[in-house]
């Protein structure tokens, strides 16, 4: 490729993650009215932001926090572009994660960015191949690579989601057989749920410990386990508040139901397991099927062919 289109490429390219970054922060940055009384309203002040390590998203703290207003602009208009707010803030809340949707809009533009500096890889390893390609090619490129990141990183949030209700579950029997144990010994519901997350590790003693730190802070055992409950989209986990509510409210008997609960959710992952092993049980036959049945049918027929060439000859 020549030295002019070459350049072209690459100040196309550079020009589209610096653009964004121009276009979407102003160079003045004029503090809000809000930001200007904050420090007057607030009841406490607030530590400062330089001291706290925890706030970081990147492994990189330092350029994190000169970057910020930037990151935050770009949060913003991933958000409006993208929009959902509500299933994020739902999925964070279910993937047990403490950061806000904004924490994970930036995540998603660094996720971005990330796509932008591949795009910008490819270029520059096209150019010193020596390739032909446009310049319009490589910025659609690097345009799909950018929303490529945005989206994958809406993805991890998901398949973060989905592997923890996954363990949630397979936790669900063993919770639910010591509360059995720890009601049957003359425990309260109160009292078994605080000796059982206390002795349990794991998320779903993660989420009841925490379903209990909402009834210490004023709120009703039953509303603190419809919470969990809310947060979780498990059916076993609904059947689990349902019963502990109608014990607490009406006294009944909660040992059996527990247990009956663990074994139903026990059944459901047997039953998971037997479909999983028929759905393997077909992908099988593609492997026997065109590799190990071809190569049988060779060394069956081999001596054969070998004998009447034998007899050819």
């Amino acid at each position: 490729m020549s030295s002019p289109a070459s350049g072209a490429i690459l100040v196309l390219l550079a020009a589209t993650g610096v653009g964004l970054a121009v276009r979407w922060s102003p160079p003045l940055r004029r503090p809000h009215l809000t930001d200007r009384l904050a420090p007057y309203l607030r009841d406490a002040p607030r530590a400062s932001r330089l001291l706290d390590s925890s706030r970081t998203l990147t492994p990189f703290p330092t350029l994190e926090r000169l970057l910020a207003p930037v990151l935050r602009d770009l949060a913003r208009r991933v958000d409006r572009a993208v929009g959902g707010s509500g299933s994020v803030s739902r999925r964070l809340d279910q993937a047990g994660r403490p950061g806000t949707v904004e924490q994970f809009r930036i995540e998603q533009v660094v996720w971005g960015a990330g796509g932008l500096l591949l795009g910008l890889v490819l270029a520059v390893a096209s150019i010193m191949r020596g390739a032909e390609t446009s310049p319009v090619a490589f910025l659609v490129l690097a345009c799909v690579l950018i929303a490529g990141g945005v989206l994958a990183r809406d993805r991890a949030l998901t398949r973060e989601v989905a592997r923890r209700e996954q363990r949630m579950l397979s936790e669900f029997p063993t919770i639910a057989e010591l509360l059995a144990l720890s009601v049957a010994a003359g425990e309260g519901a109160v009292g078994a749920l605080q000796r059982v997350t206390r002795l349990s590790s794991g998320e779903l003693a993660r989420e009841l410990d925490r379903a209990l730190a909402d009834a210490r802070a004023g709120a009703s055992l039953v509303a603190a386990l419809e919470g969990l409950a809310a947060r979780s989209a498990l059916p076993p986990l609904a059947r689990f508040v349902d019963g502990m509510a109608i014990a607490v409210e009406r006294g009944t008997p909660l040992a059996e139901v527990l247990r009956a609960q663990a074994v139903d959710v026990r059944e459901l992952g047997r039953r998971a397991l037997l479909e999983a092993a028929g759905r393997k049980e077909i992908a099988m036959l593609f492997p026997v099927v065109f590799l190990v049945l071809p190569v049988t049918v060779v060394f069956a027929l081999f001596p054969g062919f070998y004998n009447l060439s034998l007899s050819v000859a």
